[in-house]
């Protein structure tokens, strides 16, 4: 999450009580993501795998549903730690067109599964870079990439506020279910704008709500962690791509996250898909 340089400033993303210290929200994040690697992790027979991959249930935000967001071909293609590491809300690979030779960058790429399908698509002389904060993840992404001999990936530890590479060189980006998580969704646009090409691509799953969440569930950090909390109204979300300077915004799916009616406000919740243009 972006940093904050005063104890006194709130965040307009952020709820008031957690805005004092963003810094503190960052590592709550990166230790409940450490445990979905850590999930992975144990898919791996060297790193003392068993049958189970994950935890007791409040231990990490999502429980495994690789199943349900990538086909059993795309499963079959990745991993066994990449497929129990998945933690997202789509599958941002299926939403928009990426071509032999591009070069795609993927904004919160966790265990690597959505970088590995990427890589088969943009074939050998492409090439895929994986942004991830938690170096648990990244640990993870680099043993997947070399069970899986996928030379035309990399992964490098950073924050989605501040990618490490430079203007205009690459062709899409895709990212799932990250940027809720991010406290300055601003400067995460406007990174991805600044490092695509013109006419690059972006192709996000995420989730947004449709009402504002009731204060209590914005200022429980399980929620924040838990892709909740930080979920912003859809058509801010919208309009801050749109203010990035995204062109050609396009909602291609939009699906509700919970049908067990539990909360009134958890009606509000979607998980959808986007894609855009620079």
């Amino acid at each position: 999450m972006a940093e904050n340089n005063s104890n006194t400033k709130t965040s307009p993303e952020m709820p008031e009580l957690l805005s004092d210290n963003p810094v503190n929200l960052r590592s709550l994040i990166q230790e409940r993501y450490t445990l979905v690697a850590e999930r992975g992790l144990q898919a791996i027979p060297d790193d003392g795998g068993g049958a189970s991959y994950c935890g007791p249930a409040d231990e990490v935000c999502c429980s495994p549903n690789a199943e349900r967001l990538y086909s059993a071909d795309e499963i079959d293609s990745v991993t066994d730690a990449a497929a129990a590491a998945a933690a997202g809300c789509g599958n941002p690979t299926a939403i928009g067109e990426l071509n032999a030779g591009e070069t795609v960058l993927d904004m919160g790429s966790g265990g690597g599964i959505d970088c590995f399908l990427a890589a088969k698509q943009v074939g050998p002389t492409g090439h895929v870079i994986g942004i991830d904060m938690t170096p648990a993840m990244i640990d993870l992404a680099q043993k997947n990439a070399a069970t899986l001999k996928t030379d035309n990936v990399v992964f490098k530890l950073s924050q989605i506020e501040s990618l490490p590479e430079p203007d205009n060189t690459v062709d899409a980006i895709i990212s799932n279910c990250v940027i809720n998580l991010a406290a300055d969704k601003n400067a995460v646009f406007a990174e991805a704008y600044r490092v695509l090409r013109e006419g690059g691509r972006l192709y996000v799953s995420d989730i947004v709500v449709t009402e504002e969440l009731p204060l209590d569930v914005q200022v429980d950090v399980s929620n924040w962690t838990g892709c909740i909390a930080g979920a912003q109204l859809q058509d801010v979300y919208l309009g801050q791509m749109a203010a990035a300077g995204f062109t050609d915004i396009e909602v291609v799916t939009s699906v509700p996250t919970s049908s067990d009616g539990a909360e009134v406000w958890a009606d509000s919740v979607r998980s959808i898909s986007v894609r855009a243009v620079k």
